[in-house]
This record gives structure tokens, C-alpha cells and sequence, in this order.
């Protein structure tokens, strides 16, 4: 079995797949169009869902009005 020379894709690429997935295309279309390896969708997708909790937490934490934080007794 021949191993697969290692490619590099740019960021746009990347949020371009991962557009399409979440728009509904299913994964094996979106793999065989862009003739990806599946463990590298993969991880595009790991990546994006984890970015997006952090941004979310952010988001979160900075939405806290002041009257909503506690005050603490010295």
C-alpha cells in the first residue's frame, strides 16, 4: 500500500469544508469531493466545535453585568 504524500491546505480551505458540513453536506461527499483523508476532516471539525465552546464561554463571561457579580464581604 503507497503512503499519501503530506498536503497542506489553507485556513479558508479548511473553514470552507467545515461550512459545508455544518450546512448539511454529508461528510463522506465532502471528503471524496476535496479528496481529503477522513482524519483530517476530522480534526477540522474537532478543531471548529472546540473553538466554538471557547468562544461561547468567552462570550458568556463577558456578558455578566456588574449588578450580577457577587460582592464579597471583607
Amino acid at each position: 500500500m503507497e503512503k499519501r504524500a503530506s498536503r497542506s491546505f489553507s485556513t479558508d480551505l479548511k473553514e470552507q469544508v467545515v461550512k459545508l458540513y455544518l450546512a448539511g453536506k454529508p461528510r463522506n461527499e465532502i471528503i471524496k469531493e476535496y479528496e481529503l483523508t477522513p482524519s483530517a476532516f476530522d480534526k477540522w471539525i474537532r478543531k471548529h466545535k472546540k473553538q466554538g465552546r471557547s468562544k461561547k464561554k468567552i462570550t458568556a463571561h463577558l456578558m455578566i453585568m456588574p449588578s450580577q457579580k457577587l460582592h464579597l464581604k471583607h
